[in-house]
């Protein structure tokens, strides 16, 4: 075996949610180590390319990215294969623009333009909460964030609002019952709804069950619930669909209606 990390991805071994064709080469970007998991994230430069078209080839996007223009989650970043994950705020100044990352109900990143004002701050799941050197509290993040002293009500599986510029938890939401909450894996990633019960299966995973605006409920595993805030309203904004997952036959309605019009 070769020594160190691996640095290639053949593009047919890539994630099918980065939307990649099999034809336009062998390759594809090698996502970076990072907050994300490679599985679970998208490397920056192809929402560049791919995305948001501002990029046409690997040099251009080098080229965007080593000029310092693009942040996320308010740092720069120049790294061109920095993992994107869900939750990530990405802002480009010199086109004053913002996108959060989040989820379609096919499993999809989709980069949902937010407003400035939205783009300081973002949620982040509780992973662990454990207490450090000298008996200092602190929590671990699902970005990889570890932020000190937070308030004794948090707990794992909670979702807490972070403040960017500061790394400081503004509020934070309970994993409770009839809280609004999106799926971030398994069959029903990117359903938005509200949470109905949890059954509990010691040794194993803990099951929560979740009903939507439409009154379509499903069961997932705990490790895919995030919880978005508290009762019905969510602290951050939607994309299109609101995550609600809609039939094949609905769809063809829908784009029939559409073409109608």
């Amino acid at each position: 075996m070769a020594r160190g990390p691996k640095r290639h991805l053949k593009r047919i071994a890539a994630p099918k949610h980065w939307m990649l064709d099999k034809l336009t080469g062998k390759f594809a970007p090698r996502p970076s180590t990072g907050p994300h998991k490679l599985r679970e994230c998208i490397p920056i430069m192809l929402l560049l390319r791919n995305r948001l078209k501002y990029s046409t080839n690997y040099a251009e996007s080098k080229v965007i990215m080593k000029s310092r223009n693009i942040k996320v989650d308010s740092k720069i970043r120049t790294d061109m294969r920095y993992p994107c994950g869900f939750q990530d705020v990405i802002s480009i100044e010199k086109t004053d623009e913002h996108f959060r990352l989040l989820h379609d109900t096919k499993g999809r990143f989709v980069m949902h333009r937010i407003t400035s004002q939205e783009a300081s701050y973002k949620l982040c799941r509780v992973k662990t909460l454990s207490t450090g050197v000298k008996g200092i509290p602190y929590v671990v993040t699902h970005d990889g964030r570890t932020i000190r002293f937070p308030d004794p009500l948090i707990k794992a599986n909670d979702t807490v609002k972070v403040d960017l510029a500061t790394n400081k938890i503004v509020e934070f939401a309970k994993f409770e019952v009839g809280n609004v909450v999106a799926i971030t894996g398994g069959h029903n990633v990117g359903r938005v709804g509200t949470i109905q019960h949890t059954e509990k299966h010691p040794g194993s995973h803990n099951i929560v069950h979740v009903k939507d605006k439409t009154g379509a409920s499903w069961a997932t595993r705990q490790s895919n619930v995030f919880v978005l805030g508290t009762g019905k309203q969510p602290a951050i904004s939607l994309p299109r669909n609101k995550g609600i997952k809609h039939t094949i036959i609905e769809e063809a309605n829908r784009r029939a209606q559409k073409a109608g019009k």
